[in-house]
C-alpha cells in the first residue's frame, strides 16, 4: 500500500516547482545579458567586474541557477512524499532560510516573499499526520 499525504503536503512541491518555472522565465524576460554572455563564449563571462552590464549578467545567471535549485527541491520533495507520505521539516527550514535574508535585505520589494511563504507552508505540512484516506499522488 502506498503512503498517504495531506492536501497541503501535496501542494508544497507543486508551489516550489511553479516558483522554479517563474525563475526560468524571469531569467530570460527581465532585462538580461544573455546575448553578451553568449557573445563572450560563456566561459569566464562573469569574472570581469568592469563591463557596464555586469549586474545584468549576474542577475541572469542567478535567476537561472535559483530556478534549477528550486526545481531540485520541488522534485526531490515530490519523491520523498511519494515514498514516505510526509514532507520533511528541513525543506521548510531551507526555504525559510533562503526567504528571510531576501526579505530583510531587499525589503519590501523582493521575490523572497513567495519562498518564505512556501517555507512556512512546508513547515505546517511537515507537522500534519499522514492521512489514511488520501492518495499519495503528487
Amino acid at each position: 500500500m502506498s503512503p498517504r499525504a495531506s492536501t497541503l503536503t501535496r501542494w508544497v512541491p507543486r508551489l516550489i516547482i511553479t516558483l522554479a518555472l517563474v525563475h526560468f522565465v524571469w531569467a530570460f524576460a527581465q532585462p538580461n545579458a544573455w546575448a553578451a554572455i553568449a557573445g563572450d563564449g560563456f566561459v569566464r563571462a562573469l569574472v570581469d567586474l568592469e563591463p557596464g552590464d555586469y549586474f545584468a549578467r549576474e542577475a541572469s545567471v542567478w535567476f537561472l541557477t535559483a530556478g534549477v535549485a528550486l526545481l531540485a527541491l520541488g522534485t526531490l520533495s515530490r519523491h520523498v512524499i511519494a515514498t514516505t507520505g510526509r514532507l520533511p521539516a528541513q525543506l521548510g527550514w531551507y526555504l525559510v532560510g533562503i526567504g528571510v535574508p531576501l526579505c530583510v535585505l531587499y525589503f519590501p520589494v523582493t521575490g523572497g516573499w513567495p519562498i518564505l511563504a512556501i517555507g512556512v507552508l512546508a513547515l505546517l505540512a511537515a507537522r500534519e499526520p499522514v492521512r489514511a484516506g488520501e492518495s499519495a499522488e503528487v
